[in-house]
């Protein structure tokens, strides 16, 4: 990790850009394979799945058999505890179902809004080095609540041609039996266009890697709904001296093992924070399986040292990080500063982590910079919210000079007219 004291603010920007690919080169490459997924459907994903995932494939659906086999595999601590983790989801999530409420705006003017859920949705679950079936989690249970009626799930399968026994599991305790073997970008171009297997959906959620951002970018543009444009996961750190040093290191190295194209930073007061944690680091990446990609990651990774809290919180909003952590004395009262985060997670004890799986909270989050502009994934994520207006012959009669005026003054006088016929026929 590069170690940075003092940066001037005129240093910032480039100071805290993230990895990125050629994206000329990216959007090529992603344009083409989705181009073929529309035009040649399934067999373009069994080609696909060949060539990157190495497995050939008969059939693209999982069958009720493959479900019942993975209910078998799971080990029981492990189903209690993807139990405990939705009942936490779930709870944190059915408060943000929202109920109707009707207002008169004026006499007889009533307006409302209505959230309604999307129909059909699509959910991408990574598999490659790491199955991350908690995803499910996040996705489907604010799915279930905001009342979608078809909800399909793809994700890659393993070198056996399988998907991962907690993948299904996680898949049918939530409700979901429309599962896919097709990962990366051709499985957001078979959900976008719809295949022989795979139906059209009409929003895709879901994290993945640059070429998978890259392919909902792409059919965003041609009309299909997203998230947001989600890439490789990131966190930040904001430690003071009261911080306990391998609790920091451990959060780093737990962002850092996603892969090499993930992103921690930590930002501190004290020189002696940065000491501490740079030995932990050491100590604790050496012990980690997936060493390999956390130490690729921490290549692309900063400790910085700022003069006080103040420039920290400036740093930190203006690298919009996806996870922050707030390891520091008075956490809340420096917390009301955030401006720019997905996820927050305030004093010692709240391990990303906790957000990550089981806490309630959604992971599913911006990254990149666009915690600027995006929220995390929420119930409001899968709903579409309608207004409705009632006008009764009272109601239409006041509101009808603001209207008239208002047509009239841009000069569109069917408009006008739609008001004016109706107060001329009462």
């Amino acid at each position: 990790m590069q170690v940075i004291r003092y940066p001037e603010k005129n240093t910032w920007e480039e100071l805290l850009k993230r990895p990125a690919f050629d994206t000329r080169e990216l959007e090529a490459t992603v344009s083409a394979i989705l181009g073929d997924v529309k035009e040649n459907g399934d067999d373009a994903l069994r080609r696909y799945t060949a060539q990157f995932d190495k497995v050939s494939l008969d059939e693209i659906f999982v069958t009720a058999e493959e479900f019942e086999a993975a209910d078998a595999a799971l080990e029981e601590p492990l189903k209690d505890a993807i139990r405990t983790a939705a009942a936490n989801i779930e709870m944190f999530h059915r408060a943000q179902v929202e109920s109707v409420t009707m207002l008169e705006t004026m006499p007889g003017v009533q307006c409302w809004r209505k959230p309604v859920g999307i129909e059909k949705v699509g959910l991408y679950i990574p598999g490659g080095t790491a199955p991350l079936f908690s995803t499910i989690l996040m996705l489907a249970i604010p799915a279930r609540l905001a009342g979608c009626s078809e909800i399909v799930l793809c994700t890659p399968p393993g070198k056996n041609g399988a998907v991962h026994p907690a993948v299904l599991w996680a898949a049918r305790y939530t409700g979901i039996t429309r599962v896919f073997k097709t990962g990366g970008v051709q499985a957001i171009g078979a959900m976008a266009y719809g295949t022989e297997s795979v139906p059209k959906v009409y929003k895709i959620f879901g994290p993945g890697n640059q070429y998978v951002t890259c392919a909902k970018q792409l059919v965003n543009s041609n009309g299909v709904a997203i998230d947001m444009p989600a890439g490789p996961s990131e966190v930040a750190v904001f430690a003071d001296d009261t911080c306990v040093p391998a609790f920091v290191a451990a959060d780093l190295l737990s962002q850092a093992e996603h892969g090499a194209d993930s992103q921690v930073l930590l930002v501190t007061t004290s020189d002696a924070v940065i000491a501490a944690v740079e030995k932990e680091v050491a100590a604790q990446l050496a012990l980690l399986p997936r060493k390999e990609f956390a130490a690729k990651a921490l290549d692309n990774s900063k400790l910085v040292l700022v003069k006080d809290r103040d420039e920290a919180m400036d740093m930190l909003n203006a690298y919009a990080p996806e996870h922050l952590i707030m390891a520091c004395e008075n956490d809340e009262i420096l917390a009301t500063r955030v401006i720019n985060a997905g996820s927050v997670f305030l004093g010692n004890y709240s391990p990303e982590s906790a957000g990550d799986y089981a806490s309630g909270t959604n992971h599913t989050l911006p990254t990149n910079g666009y915690a600027t502009a995006y929220s995390g994934v929420s119930v409001d994520s899968f709903v579409k919210k309608i207004t409705f207006q009632r006008l009764s012959r009272e109601g239409l009669r006041a509101l009808a000079p603001a209207i008239e005026a208002m047509a009239s003054a841009e000069g569109l006088e069917a408009h006008r007219n739609a008001v004016s016929i109706r107060i001329k026929n009462m």
